[in-house]
Order: structure tokens, then sequence, then C-alpha cells
């Protein structure tokens, strides 16, 4: 992890059977916690701009990588990472630190996780903050099948369900290429061959300009690429 002036230490901290790696700051401010949760592929190093304004702003910064990231506990068993597990993991953070409550802030994925700690833990959220996604309600059909039939099979959440670990295989293999084309900047253009975009972006040597936001969501059957939702 890069040095960023002011950017805590890390601290492990044991909550919901596993260890969260924990970034705190603004320990004079203890009474108004906010707790952070980054998105994917992120981790709690993403808050790194945010984090000084929001102690100047009197809080109590609290920013845990979840569990499966960083020098976090990477349970082996998928079910490991449900909505149960991951809202429990941050209430237990608040335990740990003897909150009743406190101001979550989620981004992206992190979006999804604290919405589920407002929906089954709502006397642990004070206040809720949504990032990047909007809140997406339990249907009648499942989630998958729906984004299937509307972005692709292609597109990353339909692949890792459809096809489990066959991307898996390819990112670890291959994890600093595929987090190099990610997040890579000022490069020049190169279009991505077909198929899984996030294997695409793992496997292709030199980097792309296409954005993150846009490599990540694939293309529909058709070719044509979709926006994210």
């Amino acid at each position: 992890m890069p040095t960023v002036t002011g950017f805590p230490e890390a601290t492990t901290i044991p909550v919901n059977g596993v260890e969260l790696e924990v970034f705190e700051s603004g320990q004079q401010n203890r009474g108004n916690p906010i707790v952070l949760c980054h998105g994917f592929p992120e981790h709690a190093y993403s808050w790194r701009h945010q984090m000084p304004a929001l102690v100047a702003a009197g809080f109590h910064v609290i920013a845990p990588n979840q569990r499966g990231y960083g020098g976090s506990s990477c349970p082996p068993e998928v079910t490991d990472y449900d909505i149960e597990h991951l809202s429990g993991d941050l209430v237990a953070l608040l335990d740990h630190y003897g909150y009743d409550d406190a101001t979550f802030v989620g981004h992206d994925w992190g979006a999804n996780v604290v919405r589920g700690s407002a929906l089954l833990h709502p006397g642990r959220v004070r206040r809720l903050v949504n990032l990047s996604l909007p809140y997406q309600p339990r249907g009648d059909r499942p989630w998958v099948e729906l984004m299937e039939e509307v972005l692709g099979e292609d597109f990353y959440f339909v692949h890792f369900n459809r096809q489990p670990g066959v991307a898996d295989a390819v990112l670890d293999r291959n994890a600093r290429r595929f987090l190099g084309n990610i997040f890579r900047t000022n490069q020049p253009v190169e279009a991505l061959p077909p198929g899984m975009a996030m294997i695409a972006l793992a496997e292709t040597e030199a980097p792309t300009r296409r954005s993150a936001s846009t490599a990540v969501t694939g293309s529909s059957r058709n070719g044509r690429r979709r926006p994210r939702t």
C-alpha cells in the first residue's frame, strides 16, 4: 500500500469469527462514529482523501477492509460472504468500539453491505449514505437472472455466478496485471477482446483507456456496451 501522509496505520480487530484490518482516525471525536465501507475492487485505502475531512467535521472515522480484502480474514466458503456475515462484521465492529449505533457510508459493493446492515440491524444504523449504487429491492426473480437478460452472459456478476472458479483462477494468476489495467491512468487506447471484461483486463498485456466503470460492466450478447446499473 502506498504511503499517504496522515493515512492511519492498520489495526487488526477480531469480530464475528474473523479478523478485520481496520484504519481508524479522529479518536478525539469519540462518540460520533462514522463507518466507511469500501466497494469492489477497492480497499479502505480508497477513503484516504475523505478521512481527514470527516475528522475535521467531528467524526470518529472507522474504515475496515471487509472480509476477503487486504489484511482481513479470507474465509474459504462462498456462504461466509453473504449479507448476514458482512453486516454482522460491521455490527460487531461497533460492539468492539462500544458504540450503540453509527453513521454508515458505503461505496459501490459497500453500499449493498451498509444497506443490508440497515435492514438487518436497524437499531445500529444512525444514518446511511449510499454512493454509486442505488437501492435494489428483492424481486420475484433472482438478480443474476435479470442481469443476464439485460446485460448478457459476460457481465461480471453473471459470469462469476454461472461459471464459478473460472475468473478466480485467471485473476489469481494475473492479480498485479489486472489491478494495473483497471486502475491505470493516461494510457493509450486499446480495445478489449470479446468476452468477460475482467478476464480480458487480467490477460491483456497493454493497458487500455477504458475506465474501470465501463470495463467491468462487460457487454451484451450483441456486443453493445450497456450502462452500469
